[in-house]
């Protein structure tokens, strides 16, 4: 408010509206570029999940959909912060007891293979639009066309209280 006050002093009035206006856009703007938006493929079932859906979802708990449609998750490179906002949010692991925990699920053959793994927000959605069941997770300033948003807890990314920040 100093700065703006300051403006206003030197400033006439219209250009620091406009210079409030800027700042304040730039500040919302970078709220929402710490989102992580969940998007799946358009034939997915589902337009609202519960945290803890999308936390069986990603433990490999629950593997479909549908009868006939596998869930195929798409996880980030580990330098990814979208993949650091759901390592903490909705696994709760550090990188190390997520490489573990799905060496593991493969060793006991609960699951066939563990997550594929994608570099960018791109091959994430380039991959999720082809893969029938897909799920992945995407920069919330960056989504893709072609993409379902899903809800979490009923709330898209940039409400008050999205979980995915």
């Amino acid at each position: 408010m100093r700065l703006l006050a300051l403006f206003c002093k030197r400033w006439p009035f219209r250009q620091a509206v406009g210079l409030a206006g800027a700042l304040l856009l730039t500040a919302s703007t970078l709220a929402w570029a710490e989102d992580v938006a969940v998007v799946v493929h358009p034939q997915v079932p589902a337009d609202n999940l519960t945290l803890a859906q999308v936390r069986k979802l990603l433990l490999g708990d629950r593997q479909f959909w549908t009868s006939d449609l596998r869930v195929t998750l798409l996880v980030r490179a580990p330098v990814a912060h979208e993949r650091a906002v759901v390592l903490k949010t909705i696994y709760q692991m550090s990188e190390a007891q997520f490489r573990q925990y799905w060496i593991a699920k493969v060793f006991r053959a609960e699951i066939s293979a563990g997550p594929k793994i994608v570099y960018s927000n791109d091959m994430a959605a380039e991959l999720a639009a082809g893969i029938p069941g897909a799920i992945t997770f995407v920069d919330a300033a960056r989504v893709p066309e072609g993409l379902k948003v899903l809800k979490v807890d009923g709330r898209l990314q940039g409400e008050a209280g999205y979980p995915l920040r």
